[in-house]
């Protein structure tokens, strides 16, 4: 009868997707392709915090992180290549390209270990993808525009990080927004690597050959950039799109102060990171109901809501949210098929 009750309950463990494993010893190692600006400064420090606490409460054994000299593929699949030598048990990537890493990560697959990409996914089957739909983002930053300019008008389109997922799902999405929008015309598209410094210098390269703009789509960690590049410059502010930062939603305050500016911000929370990190874990722990493809919200604000989450995001921070392990299995929970 013990013998049954043992079984009943193994099965029902099971059944329900329960971690059967121990993880305690287990090696996760993070992989990232950059840490050059705002965005990627607060996810290493949210996956810092959590992981820190996971490695001191014993529930891994490591939680190392290794950022790439560069930006480059070819730097990031020898990183991936050497972590395979090292024998972690798992990868947390966010990856330069979401396809020419593929043989890299199959290879780590091939050795036996966890592959979590985020942000920058990768589209090898072997890997999970915690996944934003970059594509709808964009998407809506058309349709934001065309509330606050119901006349339509030339865009400016600010890019992000040139060949990563987000780039091109973000810029698709702008892009199908503008074909719903035909009052829209994009009549400019620069490379600002989701950096304001970055950003500011590219727009005020390519302000003197524009016609007038009424607004700016872009990507997130430009906003603040663009602005000070069209203050310069002594040309009329347009409607930008904001991306989270803290800057940029300080501005957004100020100009809301001064003659009641409107706008939208939106972006992946940085601190998605430490999803990743927990959906690895939890593969580790032997959880055999995770999906490959784990959708989460991206984090927007509006006219009503910005100044309240603005003194909660550190200065030159971003508007992020640090997962748990029990927001990693409700995200699970939420993303299985029934």
């Amino acid at each position: 009868m013990k013998k049954l009750l043992v079984l009943s309950a193994f099965a029902a463990m099971l059944a329900s997707g329960t971690a059967l494993a121990d993880t305690s010893a287990k090696k996760i190692a993070f992989s990232n392709n950059y840490a050059g600006n705002s965005w990627r400064q607060a996810m290493l420090d949210s996956y810092g915090i959590v992981t820190k606490k996971a490695v001191d409460d014993k529930i891994v054994g490591a939680a190392d992180v290794f950022t790439t000299a560069d930006k480059e593929v070819p730097t990031q699949a020898a990183q991936v290549q050497n972590l395979i030598l090292q024998g972690y048990d798992a990868i947390v990537i966010n990856a330069a390209s979401p396809d020419a890493l593929n043989g890299a990560i199959k290879q780590a697959c091939d050795a036996g270990i966890t592959v979590v990409s985020f942000d920058g996914t990768v589209t090898e089957p072997c890997a999970y993808r915690v996944v934003v739909d970059f594509k709808d983002m964009g998407k809506q930053e058309v349709e934001q525009m065309a509330k606050f300019q119901p006349k339509g008008g030339n865009l400016l389109e600010i890019r992000g990080l040139a060949g990563t997922s987000i780039d091109d799902a973000i810029h698709a999405g702008i892009l199908e927004g503008v074909a719903a929008h035909p009052e829209f015309k994009i009549v400019g598209s620069v490379t600002g690597d989701w950096d304001q410094t970055t950003a500011q210098k590219a727009v005020a390269t390519i302000l003197p050959s524009l016609p007038d703009v009424v607004g700016i789509v872009d990507q997130g960690g430009d906003g603040y950039g663009a602005a000070q590049a069209f203050a310069a410059a002594g040309k009329p502010r347009p409607t930008i799109i904001m991306g989270n930062r803290q800057d940029e939603l300080k501005w957004w305050k100020e100009q809301k102060e001064k003659d009641g500016y409107k706008t939208w911000s939106a972006s992946i929370a940085p601190g998605v990171s430490t999803l990743a990190f927990w959906v690895a874990q939890q593969v580790l722990d032997g959880r055999k109901d995770i999906p490959h493809d784990l959708l989460v919200p991206y984090l927007a604000f509006t006219q009503d809501d910005f100044e309240a989450a603005l003194p909660k995001i550190k200065e030159g921070g971003v508007a992020t949210h640090e997962y748990t392990q029990e927001d990693a299995m409700a995200a699970i929970k939420a993303n299985i098929k029934q």
